[in-house]
């Protein structure tokens, strides 16, 4: 019986408690309310693993990993200092860095043991780099049309998915001639290449609409790339947190496709965005809108007896999350009955909206999902869209044609009363015009939204002694 020495038997101790951390994390990031207990979970976690590969007996110099360290802080603390706006590229790029580290490690490991690398170690070497390889290209891309420094809309051409699926299958053609045959060592760079490539093309045909679902998939990839790596290191720790990453990224992607009604081929093969951009724009000018001031929708607002707001990404655009949480204790102190709509894809990925709104203070009960709050609609007298477009566009009810036809929306346009703040009449990220705007209960509040906003809470204050 071969028994642990003692600093071994404390590295794993160290593990086991950091992969505990890691699971209790997600548990408590399950709700709103004990998600920033679970940040603290996981953050604690993260280090004890940090702590622990220091204490690894394999380690013979410190130096490589102290200026790894220093850079990694120097690269990693400004990134950590964005606007609320930017958090979707910014974990864009978190997810790229990531699979990067996964792709040079498996690279190196492949040099390290290459020509005799048993089945079982290449097939998982092969797992990591072309996993790694294409998250990484991907995040960049997703990062790159979240910043809008590339086209945002999908870019398409006739036989696409026939070339993507080719390209994939050459990587993995690869893969397993060199599973079967280690010694073509020449094969290793090819599907390196073709992986990255595959990323890119993996991207591009996507809409910014499905940005939210296309970030929890990256997120997924990621996870099992470090899983793969886990396996190659022989780290039970890495195996467990990439298992976990892979895992809750891959389910909360499957949620996020239920909530728009489409399968994952759709969201990943299906160019969503793209077809009715030009109508929409075409369309906008011959039909007139009902507009209205701040003191005009103070007004109604003040006088509602039940108002629902839905943020959308336009708030955190205008930052005027705070603004919205002054509105909040504004109509609430006139006895007004007041409730957040969130749409699962609301924002530019996951929850989104939530994070926002809590980094504002707006009561955990107040804020409803979906399915909770579309029965309320009828019975609202004002319902308060703030710069979100495609999750309340009632074409997705009611036009066949429409590409969003069938996804679930917030049912905004059956309350009383419609105010949507917006800066001008384009259409959402999705690049379709919205129905919504141009109905006889829809008033159109143009202007910045943190401005607006603050505005209403101004004729709302002035109504007071």
């Amino acid at each position: 019986m071969n028994f642990l020495s003692g600093s071994d038997l404390l590295l794993q101790i160290i593990y086991l408690i950091a992969a505990v951390l890691f699971i209790l994390s997600l548990k408590l990031m399950s709700s709103p309310k004990s998600a920033r207990h679970g940040v603290w979970a996981g953050e604690l976690g993260m280090l004890l693993a940090i702590i622990g590969t220091l204490l690894h007996h394999g380690i013979v110099d410190y130096r490589w990993i102290a200026i790894g360290l220093v850079l990694g802080s120097i690269i990693g603390v400004p990134l950590g200092l964005v606007h609320m706006t930017a958090v979707p590229q910014r974990t864009a790029l978190s997810h790229a860095f990531g699979a990067l580290c996964v792709t040079l490690v498996g690279t190196s490991e492949f040099y390290l043991r290459a020509p005799n690398v048993p089945p079982f170690m290449m097939a998982v070497l092969s797992a990591e780099v072309i996993l790694g390889s294409l998250t990484f290209t991907g995040s960049l891309m997703a990062a790159g049309k979240l910043e809008e420094v590339l086209p945002q809309r999908p870019i398409t051409y006739k036989g696409q998915n026939f070339v993507n699926l080719s390209v994939l299958g050459l990587a993995i053609v690869g893969a397993v001639v060199l599973i079967l045959h280690p010694e073509h060592m020449h094969l290793f760079p090819a599907i390196l290449g073709i992986s990255l490539l595959f990323g890119v093309l993996m991207i591009i045909p996507i809409g910014g609409a499905d940005m939210p679902t296309v970030m929890s998939l990256l997120n997924s990839y990621a996870g099992l790339s470090a899983a793969a790596m886990g396996f190659v290191l022989d780290s039970k720790l890495l195996i467990i947190a990439g298992a976990l990453d892979g895992a809750s990224g891959f389910i909360l992607s499957v949620n996020m496709s239920k909530a728009m009604n489409r399968s994952f081929s759709n969201v990943l093969f299906g160019a969503f965005g793209q077809e009715q951009a030009a109508k929409g724009a075409a369309g906008q000018e011959a039909k007139p809108v009902k507009s209205a001031t701040p003191e005009e929708a103070a007004a109604i607002l003040g006088a509602a007896s039940k108002v629902v707001i839905v943020p959308g990404y336009g708030m955190a655009v205008a930052q005027a999350q705070h603004k919205v949480r002054e509105l909040y204790d504004a109509l609430t102190k006139r006895g007004v009955d007041v409730k957040f709509g969130i749409h699962p894809v609301a924002g530019r990925m996951p929850g989104h909206m939530n994070v926002l709104l809590a980094e504002a203070d707006i009561p955990y009960d107040k804020l409803l999902d979906m399915e909770d709050i579309n029965p309320d609609f009828p019975q609202t007298d004002v319902a308060l869209v703030i710069g979100a477009n495609d999750v309340t566009n009632p074409a997705a009810r009611n036009e066949p044609s429409s590409p969003i036809y069938g996804m679930p929306i917030l049912d905004v346009d059956k309350a009383r009363t419609v105010m949507v703040i917006k800066r001008g009449m384009s259409p959402g990220f999705a690049g379709i015009d919205n129905p919504l705007y141009y109905l006889d209960r829809t008033l159109m509040l143009f202007g910045d939204a943190k401005s607006f906003v603050g505005d209403i809470v101004r004729e709302l204050g002035g109504g007071h002694s």
